[in-house]
């Protein structure tokens, strides 16, 4: 019996511990308090449950004992620091919430509170990466850590220089005002596509995905799609999913780099496809949609493609189009080049990503290096593709990547001889 109720915590763990610690911090004001409190009532019902039973309603139990343990351990330390009787004051105050605790929308409305709050503007946008991963998913420090190649101890004093700040700030624990609500929900939006990037494209290391990292993505993605619905949420969501259908068919067994164009099809998910699809019909009907949504819009029009040459290149190119218009960048501008390339040819393409290369922004940017190289190969400019393989490979940490590009400089120069 005992052993079953340790499974059920440890579900329960899984499940509702974020929800909780989300909880918990409106209740505390503090994140670290918040989470030596979740800790300490899921201890408490290590110890218990297996002797009592577990409670008709565990979230409520669990914040309930974690707050209360919050609070006598403010009560021993009030001796030592003459500010917390007035905290511990204000958390004993609040006596009678636990009809609130039982409330899916209470505790719906403190996931989105701990949300903005990680991704407030006044942090960096490594800290709200960082905080967001830690305090949101709860990731422990080294494994965001492991994500992106830092030390520990590195990552770790981010999160620790975003709690202060958060602090020292004043940060409130709520919603935006109506005013700042776009704003502030696009820069939520920026946090989670950051985080699915770096799982979907490893920036560096052994291995080109982190199906971890875009999961958590994705599953941050349908929490704010459920709080607080957003057609360009809906776009974003669809962004994601349209490109996890194609993962598993972006290395091979042996973890090499496997292009689009080669990719096996039959492969892609065709779940992910479906609803990535109508989640972006439903973004652009709306006619209140944003730069994911159309990017969206541009991996759907690949995942309707049966085969390469199926591809609707010239769909894609007006797409880009318009996202040139509302997101303009210089990455934008060189996958829109790409995309010409494949409508009326590589010398199309190499005339536009030339022209791109002469502004500068791009010239540390190995995929624009490694997407002229291509184009040149493919005219025949077999030693300006070499030229430019060897800035791609100089420029990325990506061993995949790497892999890719050196092979394809040694089949250049065996042809060459």
């Amino acid at each position: 019996m005992s052993h079953l109720v340790s499974r059920r915590i440890e579900n329960i763990y899984r499940d509702e511990s974020r929800r909780v610690f989300a909880t918990l911090i409106r209740l505390l004001g503090d994140f670290d308090l918040a989470e030596d409190a979740l800790h300490d009532a899921f201890a408490a019902a290590l110890a218990q449950w297996p002797r009592d039973g577990v409670p008709t309603n565990p979230r409520a139990w669990l914040i309930t004992t974690g707050r209360f343990r919050a609070l006598d351990a403010l009560r021993r330390r009030v001796r030592l620091e003459a500010a917390l009787p007035a905290l511990a004051g204000q958390i004993d105050n609040d006596t009678d919430l636990s009809e609130q605790w039982d409330d899916e929308g209470t505790i719906e409305d403190d996931q989105l509170r701990l949300i903005f709050t990680c991704c407030h503007p006044a942090l960096s946008a490594d800290a709200r990466v960082a905080l967001t991963l830690r305090e949101v998913c709860g990731l422990t420090t080294e494994e965001i850590a492991r994500a992106f190649l830092l030390p520990a101890t590195t990552l770790s004093q981010r999160i620790v220089r975003a709690k202060t700040k958060i602090r020292a700030a004043g940060i409130p624990y709520r919603f935006p005002e109506i005013h700042d609500l776009p704003d502030r929900l696009d820069t939520v939006r920026q946090v989670i596509y950051l985080v699915f990037t770096e799982g979907y494209s490893a920036s560096a290391g052994i291995a080109l995905t982190r199906p971890d990292l875009s999961g958590e993505a994705i599953r941050l993605a349908r929490l704010l799609k459920s709080l607080l619905p957003d057609p360009e949420t809906d776009g974003l969501l669809a962004l994601m999913l349209l490109h996890e259908s194609r993962r598993l068919t972006r290395t091979s067994p042996t973890g090499d780099l496997v292009l689009l164009k080669d990719q096996d099809r039959a492969l892609w998910d065709p779940d992910l496809i479906s609803e990535g699809q109508e989640l972006v019909e439903a973004a652009l009907k709306s006619r209140r949609f944003g730069p994911y949504t159309l990017q969206a819009a541009i991996a759907a029009v690949h995942s309707e493609a049966d085969t390469p040459a199926d591809t609707d290149w010239k769909q894609i190119v007006e797409l880009y189009d318009v996202l040139t218009q509302v997101a303009p960048s210089p990455i934008v501008a060189l996958n829109r080049a790409v995309a010409v390339a494949m409508r009326d040819g590589p010398l199309a393409g190499l005339i536009l990503i030339d022209s791109l290369m002469m502004g500068g922004d791009l010239l540390d940017y190995y995929l624009a290096h490694s997407a002229r190289a291509e184009l040149c190969r493919q005219l025949g400019r077999t030693t300006d593709a070499v030229t430019a393989y060897e800035r791609a490979l100089a420029l990325t940490e990506q061993e995949p990547e790497q892999r890719f590009l050196t092979r394809r400089i040694d089949e250049l120069k065996a042809e060459n001889k």
